[in-house]
Parts: structure tokens; sequence; C-alpha cells
């Protein structure tokens, strides 16, 4: 009996292609199609995990009127045709997407040949890609249940982001008591003291002006007791280290592959909210000061928006990110154990371990015989 086979689409982004492969590993004894572009991050992360990758042209949706609209529709006709061609020669049971450019023509392409559509978004704030998709997919699913879309035809599930397995398997080993081993393994790592508290900073992988200089410049009027580890984002560490303060117990890295092994040492985190930042601190329990990008169309603010609500984060907006107000701010949060406490087990309520899972069901749950 052949494999069910299963096409999704994520591209772009670690944003996109995270939850795309962590919710592949759950689809069991399935072909699992992956379609992004030639230039995403997923042209490595899709064959490194072992998954087949067809790759379209990059087709961005304007917000705006603008000289591209006019050869939109050809480009997209194209790409949709090559997709519908891989539905069919795969005989695809379901399709889902995780929005982004990969996504749109693979929704046209399900709906033209009838194959099931499934969404995943992980913003707040909706992205185009998937609110077209929205209009016709048989689920809908979603990181935060704030987010505003629904499906208009089928079933909308709020479920969380699936969680890399990297992430899911350090929520484990916290839950299950190994929280301990796991933070002198880290701090060893970053030559850390387990004893003593530690902030973690991280702006992604390209940094964040605002927090490197915030940080930095506040460095020295922070409590003591407490070591830093700054992920400052590549090409910072030279502008990060003229700023610096602080000389002794602040450890200054440019990127980190492995951020669960940032966050198993984390007493705080200082972050930007894009959606993956949010769930996975909120899964691990961290409490957190959020700064979110200023630009865009504002889902930073409303990623973090229900974790704060619920008394696990709290947020600065990025124009009030000063030196003094990140020394008001988490100076109050890191000489209070108390407060941390409650806000760890508050920003618990707003994570889910079994996103991924819960993801893979619905899709097999929709699956066209």
């Amino acid at each position: 009996m052949a494999k069910p086979v299963y096409v999704v689409a994520g591209g772009g982004t670690a944003g996109h292609v995270n939850p795309m492969l962590a919710t592949a590993s759950h689809l069991g004894d399935a072909r699992v199609v992956c379609v992004g572009t030639a230039s995403g991050l997923e042209a490595d992360l899709v064959p490194a995990a072992g998954l087949e990758l067809v790759t379209i042209e990059k087709i961005p949706l304007p917000r705006k009127p603008s000289p591209k609209l006019a050869s939109l529709p050809f480009a997209m006709r194209r790409e949709v045709a090559k997709l519908r061609h891989v539905l069919r020669q795969s005989e695809a049971r379901a399709a889902c997407g995780f929005g982004g450019y990969a996504s749109t023509p693979l929704y046209l392409a399900a709906r033209a040949e009838g194959v099931p559509v499934v969404i995943h978004e992980q913003n707040a704030r909706p992205g185009l890609a998937n609110k077209l998709g929205a209009r016709w997919a048989d689920v809908v699913a979603l990181t935060f249940a704030s987010t505003r879309l629904r499906a208009r035809r089928g079933e909308t599930h709020t479920i969380g982001l699936p969680l890399r397995p990297a992430i899911a398997d350090l929520a484990t080993d916290m839950a299950e008591g190994r929280a301990m081993e796991r933070r002198r393994r880290a701090c060893q790592r970053f030559g850390l003291d387990p004893q003593r508290p530690v902030l973690v900073v991280t702006g992604g992988s390209l940094g964040a002006l605002t927090i490197n200089t915030a940080v930095a410049e506040a460095s020295d009027r922070l409590p003591a007791q407490w070591q830093i580890l700054h992920i400052c984002g590549k090409g910072k560490v030279e502008a990060v280290e003229q700023l610096r303060r602080r000389a002794s117990d602040y450890v200054l890295l440019d990127y980190v592959t492995d951020m669960e092994e940032a966050f198993a040492l984390a007493d705080l985190v200082i972050a930007r909210s894009g959606a993956g930042t949010v769930a996975e601190v909120s899964a691990l329990g961290i409490p957190a000061i959020y700064i979110p990008l200023a630009i865009g169309n504002g889902e930073q603010r409303l990623n973090a928006s229900d974790v704060v609500a619920a008394g696990g984060a709290l947020t600065i907006a990025n124009a009030d990110a000063s030196a003094e107000k990140l020394i008001e701010v988490a100076g109050r949060l890191m000489s209070d154990t108390d407060a941390r406490t409650r806000m760890a087990t508050r920003a618990r309520t707003c994570g889910r371990l079994d996103a991924a899972q819960q993801l893979a069901r619905l899709i097999e749950g929709v699956s066209r015989s």
C-alpha cells in the first residue's frame, strides 16, 4: 500500500520553516513534499531534514498598488500550474501552508485540484496569504487565541506554534525534573556559573540595535549578582563591545545555532517578540521582557499580547527601550524572585508543547482517501 502524501508550504524565514519541519516530523509513515523557494532557509533546512523540496519562484503579494501588480497574475498562474501538477502526480491527500510566499500558490493549486487545505497562522496579525487561503480552507490553526483569522467554511482551532524538537525536548526535561542538569551543561558551555542567575538577551540572528545599545549601556547598573548572556547578532560584536559598561560576568556572542541551550540557563529573557520566540519562551516558562519590532504591520506587539495579559511577560515599546528604562524594569524583576516565579507559572499557561502533534492530526483528519 502506497504511503499517504502531504504537500506542505513554508519558506523564507525560520518562523515559517521550523513549524513546517516540526509538523512534518509527526506525520507518521507518510511522504511529505515541501514547497519553498531556492533562496530561503528552506533550501538548506528541508534537505537537511531528509524531506523533498519543490522550489517555486518568489511571488510577494504587494500590500499597495505598484508596477509589480501587472506581472503578478502571469507569475502566479505559472507557479500554481506547477503545484497542480505536483498535487496530481503525487496524489496528495492534503495540503498545509504556514503563510509566506510559498503558501499562496499552494492554496490556489489545492483549491483547483479539490485537495483539502489546512492553514497554520503563526502571528497574532495574519498575513495576506493566510487571509486568502482561509476563505476556503478546511481547517485554520492558530498560534494565538487573539488572532483574528477564521476559516470561512471550515473549522478553526487554537493549537499554539509547532515547536522545534530541541525546544520540545528541553520543555520535557524541565517538566520532568532535569532542568538543573540541562542548566549545568549549558552554563559549562557558555562559561557561566549555574548557581547564579542569568539574563539572556537576544534580538534574533541579525540582532536588534535598540536592544543591543540599551543592554550594553545598562549592564553595569543591573544587579551585580546576575550574569548576562548577550547574543547580539552577526557582525554586531565589535559595536556592542564599545558600548558595554560591565567588564565581567558578561558573555557576548554574535550568534547561537542552538538557542535551546541559551534558554536552558535563562532566568529572564529580553528579546524581540517574533511569534517563534514568544511561543518557545512561553512554553519553557521563562519570564520575559519583550521589545517588539516597531515596523511592519505591528504583529510583534500583538504576538506578545496574550502572554502579557496572562502576567507571564512585560513589554517595552521600542521607542522607550533606553538603558534607563531597562534598569528600571529589568532591574526590578531581577531583584524580585517571587515575581519571576509567578511570571514563569503564568507564561506556561500560554505555551503549548503539543502543537506539532495536533496540527499533524488535523492534516490527517481532513485527508481525502
